[in-house]
């Protein structure tokens, strides 16, 4: 049993499966009925209205309806593209069992628990025929596919077939009186027009369904007895044929396949069972775990089941369909209905070979997987599922081809697939063994090979070469050197297909299609939603692969895309030019034609074959949304315009591929603000002035236009521009166009004229106009603003020099594109635009008319005579809203360099920065190209820091340290340069150095003394500070080599000794009421590693803190220590001397320390206590600070960087550590 579609839901009553589209409804005992998408996997619909469960749902055979019977005793009528119950039927009193629709009639008979069967006409919507008879609950009624019958099954332990043959003569011609008055007794009496023709009697108890044969006179019917009683029919009488026992309960359900010579029946026992209906007897059972049966369904033109159980419903073929075939060359082998068969391409002859008859088996799915051939020796490999999985040997004698009579025994095996590996020699995979056995034509074994995966299969790949298969990887093994060729992560692989030249493999799995080459080397993944099917290579390397209802194709870079769609599905067995030659699910040959430019004319762009792409462009009708996007998503806007002909999508394209010209052309067709606008923002990117200025006079966007004519130094229009904003009354449009021309007088006037007089007599006095400022200081009296006092002069506001004046930017030339000249006149058939206006000037020439037929120059007189312009005067005034411009042939053209070749940039390097970041790990690097997040990724992965705020300024130096800044002109910005360690006159321009960084070794040294002669001094909050500076400056040094990395790692254990002493006495100093602490961290002070000097001092302090505090024993321990350094300084020996006298009188100890100095230990550096030899305790990853285990997780507190106890790789600071 083949599962190919699964739902979950609630019991499933009612199945019917759709004539033509790949539809299912099932009815459930919810009352919701549900319409699903079989090959899909996905709910299409459902429908709701009937009130309780429904048991009985049936698709009608060409109108868009169903019907449907429920609990509710109503049977609805329903329309699915509507989505909606059309009427329902009332007339039966209890629930209804089953709906069919009649085949031809309009017609529905339904059975109810009421006892009758009713036959409704759905065109007018009545009831014509009531059949009475039974007398217990009526469960199923049907239709005879092509006779004038009706079945019915009941509980009252009968099947009867009734004869609506006179029914049928009414409905053709209704016109008898007689009829009539009969139909005026039929709802008392139940009609005359349906009369019992048999009634079958044989059950023990009540009937649960019964089907007539699709062809012969047979009836088949399930009971509660749980027997499958078999009955035949004649003219005048029926009779039992046989009984089918096996069912362990009741029989829910039981048909005849429509295919095959079986009946498959299933059951509230929870199994499916298929018996061979000759031989009767069963031949398969299919079991659930805890769902019991319902339903069957058949599909009228398929080979497909659906079966209904407690839980959902299955969908489900009961033998597999493809054909077993084999190609080679210019023929194939096929097996068919026991016949092995051969079929050649070129003259499409097919003939029969050899009979390969089977024992009659006893179960389904017998018939040959896989067939294997080999052309020398003229052998077939046939494999099948018999016996557990088995191959037949046959060899063909070449005459024989063609006459197909002759018989011969085949050489039998077991094994689960089997492939010819050589010309005489084929490997058979032993499963249980897992290994390969290498075969003889004799059928003996030559050699045994163990495979090096757990293999469920094997195919050919290449002589001595098998591809063996597991359930999520495929490998290929070489049989002779027992090696391990290619190895592949795949989905689990049904079939795979080598391209002719051996070289690509397509492995073909439910729903994708791997492509690797002949090592397995992977080259792309196809996902299909639907089952993929078959497939095979083309001439050109493209797959052509089918789905259950699609033929698509695969070009080598992983695009692809649909050729064709199919009505049923095939099985591809060759690809060549334009056809396509398959064998469909009955076996038969077929070829199909397909239009194979799509995918050839991808193929050519993907492999540069650009001759042949400007080839398929002139000749074909390759155009399409499709097409033009992907020619944009592959980067050929340029080729996409010569397909199209829409204004908008041409402007698109045109912009998209820097072809101005073509813009231009579609710009002025679309004649929209919105082009015009995005034209001008193209042009202006390319440096394009005059198509800028034009795009912008004809959306009127005065500000862009002011400010073009300020960047490119055109004073001229600017002037100009000022006027119209004049005439316009736009008051700040006149602002800023003064502005731009730094016209102060101007702009005091526009000021005052707006009536900001304290902002006029600022300009004016600001910008030394005198004369004007007192005339504004009379106007305003008291209110004369002040002037702030500035120490420094005043900058005036004034517009700086243009860097290029005028004229276009002058445009790379590059190489004419493959398509530009060729293509040209294509697509248009326009002829060349460019003698049109070719010798005009344009950038002078453009003179914006604004006032009907007035030359610019002229507003000014016009508006000296007094005139007020009046907006919107209907009459003509000044017609300023329409901006009239030079008739089109003045319309600037772009400029000659760029009229047929496009502009290229040359194409950005890669920035210093982003070099300097891939090429390295350490951090100081990182925070020297401004990365800073991964600088500190790296350091924590590095060193665990997790704090990073005393980090921030050195991040900072770090990267202003590593640049340069240079400045060009005044109006465009600083360039900034990055500055390389260790460059030289000789390096190579194109080769990056590391960065130069701010913080070097020798520095930390310096710092190293400045912070040893502090703590001598005793400055100790200074001598910290230092201290700590070197702590934080060390994960952002680089070193060179190997000795002065082991450098570095000593420095910080030397620095962290002074800072956890450090930190120790400052807070000595701090207590004051607690004297046994005070002594613990003097004491603890002297078991920091220090230099001499340093520690005399500290054994020193701590003797004199224990002595005054009356602990002699530890005050002569610290006075031996001392003298034990043999101090220079006199006095020091002469106190400890003392000290140890004073002591050997009374050894004793006032106050118990937290202190043994025999027991070897460590200072805990957050809470100041000794950790003595064999304690547990954590670590600070960068300083190596120790700390109790408490402190794990917290940031360290002598480093004030790493957490205690992370993770950490370890300090990196110099390249050498990576090589």
């Amino acid at each position: 049993m083949l599962t190919k579609f699964e739902t979950k839901s609630n019991r499933v009553k009612g199945l019917s499966f759709h004539s033509k589209r790949p539809w299912i409804l099932a009815s459930l005992h919810s009352g919701v009925i549900q319409l699903w998408d079989y090959r899909m996997g996905t709910l299409i619909d459902r429908f709701d209205e009937h009130d309780g469960p429904v048991r009985g749902v049936h698709f009608h055979k060409s109108q868009p309806l169903f019907v449907s019977g429920g609990d509710d005793y109503k049977i609805k009528v329903w329309n699915y593209k509507l989505h909606r119950c059309l009427f329902t039927l009332l007339g039966h009193l209890d629930y209804i069992r089953t709906v069919q629709f009649h085949h031809e009639y309009p017609w529905i008979v339904s059975a109810s628990d009421d006892q009758t069967i009713r036959i409704w006409n759905w065109q007018s919507r009545t009831c014509i025929s009531v059949l009475t008879g039974h007398n217990h609950y009526v469960m199923c009624a049907s239709f005879h596919p092509k006779e004038d019958l009706v079945v019915s099954a009941s509980l009252d332990q009968t099947v009867r077939v009734w004869d609506i043959g006179s029914l049928r003569k009414k409905t053709v011609s209704p016109a008898d009186d007689i009829l009539r008055l009969s139909q005026m007794n039929t709802d008392l009496f139940g009609g005359v027009d349906a009369v019992v023709k048999y009634v079958l009697e044989g059950h023990d108890r009540g009937v649960n369904w019964a089907s007539f044969h699709p062809t012969l006179p047979l009836i088949v019917s399930g009971a509660d007895d749980r027997q499958v009683k078999l009955w035949r029919m004649n003219d005048t009488k029926a009779w039992e044929v046989d009984t089918l026992r096996g069912h362990m309960n009741n029989v829910s359900c039981v048909m005849f396949h429509a295919k095959q010579d079986i009946i498959v029946s299933n059951s509230e026992d929870k199994s499916i069972r298929v018996w061979d209906a000759t031989k009767r007897t069963g031949v398969q059972t299919f079991r659930r775990e805890h769902d019991r049966f319902w339903i069957l369904a058949s599909h009228p033109e398929m080979n497909l089941l659906a079966a209904g159980h407690d839980s959902g419903m299955i969908v489900f073929k009961l033998e597999r369909e493809r054909p077993a075939f084999s190609v080679s060359g210019d023929s194939i082998f096929y097996a068919k209905d026991r016949f092995l068969r051969f079929y050649e391409f070129s003259t499409q002859k097919d003939t029969q070979v050899i009979p390969i008859r089977r024992p009659g088996s006893t179960s389904l799915n017998q018939g040959p997987r896989t067939l294997s051939y080999s052309p020398t020796e003229n052998a077939v490999l046939i494999c099948s599922d018999v016996d557990g999985g088995s191959y037949e040997l046959y060899v063909v004698p070449k005459e024989s081809i063609g006459r197909g009579d002759s018989m011969q025994e085949a050489k039998r095996g077991m094994g689960g697939s089997a492939v010819f590996v050589a010309r005489n020699r084929f490997a058979v995979l032993d499963k249980s063994n897992n290994q390969v056995l290498v075969k003889n034509l004799k059928n003996e074994v030559v050699k045994k090979s163990s495979l090096p995966i757990t293999a469920d299969a094997i195919f050919y790949a290449g002589t001595g070469n098998l591809l063996c298969r597991a359930e999520d990887r495929v490998v290929i093994f070489d049989l002779q050197q027992r090696i391990v060729l290619g190895d592949l992560q795949t989905p689990f692989v049904k079939y795979i297909v080598w391209s002719n030249d051996m070289e690509s493999v397509a492995l073909l799995s439910k729903h994708a299609i791997v492509i690797a080459s002949k090592t397995l080397v992977h080259q792309c993944t196809l996902h299909e939603t639907i089952r993929v099917k078959s497939g095979a290579w083309d001439d050109n390397g493209v797959f052509i692969y089918t789905t259950l209802n699609h033929i698509k194709y695969c070009l080598p870079n992983g695009d692809s895309g649909i050729i064709r769609t199919l009505e049923v599905p095939i099985y591809i067995t060759k690809v060549s030019g334009n056809k396509i030659f398959c064998l469909d699910r009955d076996g038969k040959n077929k070829v199909i034609v397909i239009d194979a430019t799509e995918y050839i004319f991808k193929l050519s762009l993907m492999k540069k074959k650009y001759d042949n792409v400007m080839s398929m462009i002139r000749n074909s009708q390759l155009c399409g949304q499709a097409m033009i996007a992907y020619l944009q998503q592959k980067g050929f806007p340029e080729v996409a315009l010569h397909f199209v002909k829409d204004e908008r999508t041409r402007f698109n394209l045109a912009l998209e591929s820097g072809n101005i010209e073509i813009a231009v052309a579609s710009a002025k067709v679309i004649d929209e603000k919105d082009h015009w606008y995005r034209l001008g923002v193209e042009a202006l990117r390319q440096g394009n002035a005059g198509i800028v200025e034009y795009a912008y006079q004809k959306t009127k966007n005065f500000e862009r236009l002011s400010f073009l004519y300020l960047v490119t130094g055109n004073m001229e229009k600017l002037s100009k521009m000022l006027k119209i904003a004049e005439v316009k009354n736009d008051v700040m449009g006149q602002f800023h166009n003064a502005l731009y021309l730094g016209d102060v007088r101007e702009r005091v006037k526009i000021l005052e004229n707006a009536g900001h007089l304290p902002l006029a007599y600022i300009t004016a006095s600001v910008h030394g106009l005198q004369d004007i400022a007192e005339r504004l200081a009379t106007e305003l009296g008291d209110n004369v603003p002040t002037l702030p006092e500035g120490k420094v002069p005043p900058s005036l506001l004034m517009p700086p020099a243009p860097i290029v004046c005028g004229g276009d930017w002058p445009l790379l030339r590059v190489m004419r594109g493959i398509f530009e000249g060729g293509l040209d006149n294509i697509g248009r058939g326009a002829p060349d635009e460019d003698e049109e206006a070719a010798d005009a000037d344009w950038g002078e020439e453009l003179d914006m008319v604004d006032v009907d037929g007035l030359q610019n120059g002229d507003i000014g007189a016009v508006l000296e005579d007094g005139e007020i312009p009046v907006e919107n005067d209907e009459e003509g005034g000044w017609d300023l809203e329409d901006l009239e411009l030079p008739p089109e042939a003045d319309t600037p053209k772009a400029s000659s360099v760029s009229s047929r070749s496009v502009f290229v940039a040359p194409t950005p390097g890669m920035p210093v920065s982003q070099i300097w970041a891939q090429r390295s790990s350490l951090a100081a690097e990182h925070a020297a190209a401004g990365n800073f997040d991964t600088a500190m990724r790296l350091l924590s992965r590095q060193l665990g820091i997790r704090n990073f705020a005393p980090l921030r300024p050195m991040f900072l130096d770090l990267h202003t340290g590593s640049h340069t800044y240079l400045r060009a002109f005044s109006s465009v910005p600083v360039l900034s340069l990055a500055v390389e360690r260790g460059w030289s006159e000789s390096a190579s321009p194109n080769v990056r150095g590391p960065p130069a960084l701010v913080f070097n070794f020798s520095q930390l040294e310096e710092r190293l003394k400045a912070a040893y002669k502090a703590t001598t001094a005793g400055k100790f909050t200074e001598a910290l500070r230092l201290f700590l500076s070197i702590l934080h400056t060390i994960p952002l040094i680089v070193v060179e080599s190997r000795r002065e990395v082991d450098e570095v790692k000593e420095l910080v254990i030397i620095v962290k000794e002074y800072v956890l002493g450090l930190q120790m006495e400052l807070k000595r100093k701090e207590i004051k009421d607690d004297p046994i602490r005070q002594q613990e961290l003097a004491a603890y002070f002297t078991h920091c590693n220090l230099q001499t000097p340093h520690l005399r001092l500290a054994l020193q302090n701590a003797m004199t803190v224990c002595y005054k505090a009356k602990n002699l024993s530890t005050a002569a321990n610290f006075a031996r220590r001392l003298l034990e350094t043999n101090p220079p300084n006199e006095n020091q020996a002469k106190m400890a001397r003392q000290v140890l006298q004073s002591a050997e009188k009374n050894m004793k100890d006032v106050s118990q320390l937290n202190y043994d100095f025999r027991n070897p230990f460590v200072v805990c550096g957050a809470t100041y206590v000794p950790l003595y030899r064999g304690q547990k305790d954590v670590s600070c990853p960068y300083c190596s600070s120790r700390f109790v285990p408490s402190q794990e997780g917290q940031l360290c507190t002598v480093c004030d960087l790493a957490v205690v106890g992370a993770d950490a790789s370890g300090l990196l600071c110099s390249p050498s550590q990576i090589r």
